[in-house]
């Protein structure tokens, strides 16, 4: 999943990004509403964290702009103000949750995780695919009802390939969803961790669930 962060206490916003990634989120991040609308507008973010008091432009402005451009990725607001006013007028201009300062790392991913469940047709806690299964509550891997060992970033290409498998994704899909804006498009390590993958998942079974599609990207078949 790729997440945006728009947050202008910049320290904040550090161990915010730290803690998602390394529950294996790929993050952007913004200090200020404008160039987080920027992007918010030009990437297909499955969900942003978002502080209502930013400069240039603030949460509620940016928030009710995204909303009349019929952009419905889910929104957790972060905010010091806790009154019932201010969270009842988040929630009417368009934002999915609120959460108020200080606040626990922990509660903001299980409330993060609980919106994007909301986006995700899956309703199983875990995902199926002729023999292999994957616990998204366990972040376990299993293949032949063998526990599969993998690395942050190999869970996380899996994962996006299991949510749109029999479907074709292009090396640049899969760049976007699984790094942020900071990796190089040009870099063949997309390559390097899919055949990573496939050994791990492959390698001594009968059936091949990752394929290449020549000239085109990755497929995991049913």
């Amino acid at each position: 999943m790729r997440l945006l962060l728009v947050e202008d206490e910049q320290d904040l916003a550090r161990i915010v990004q730290s803690g998602l990634e390394e529950e294996t989120y790929s993050v952007d991040v913004c200090f200020d509403g404008e160039e987080g609308f920027f992007m918010a507008e030009s990437i297909p973010y499955d969900g942003i964290i978002l502080d209502i008091l930013l400069p240039k432009l603030d949460g509620l402005r940016f928030l009710r702009r995204l909303r009349e451009k019929g952009l419905s990725m889910p929104v957790l607001l972060l905010t010091a103000r806790g009154s019932l006013e201010d969270k009842v007028k988040g929630l009417d201009t368009g934002a999915d949750d609120y959460l108020v300062k200080p606040f626990e790392f922990a509660e903001l991913l299980a409330r993060m995780r609980a919106l994007l469940r909301r986006r995700i047709p899956e309703k199983s806690a875990v995902l199926r695919v002729q023999d292999l299964e994957v616990d998204k509550a366990k972040r376990e891997v299993k293949r032949g009802g063998k526990v599969v060992s993998l690395t942050a970033k190999e869970y996380a290409l899996l994962e996006y390939l299991l949510y749109h498998k029999n479907v074709v994704l292009s090396r640049t899909q899969i760049t976007e969803h699984i790094y942020n804006d900071s990796f190089d498009l040009d870099s063949n390590v997309i390559d390097v961790f899919v055949n990573n993958l496939r050994k791990k998942l492959d390698k001594g079974h009968p059936r091949k669930l990752i394929h290449t599609v020549w000239g085109m990207g990755y497929v995991l078949k049913e």
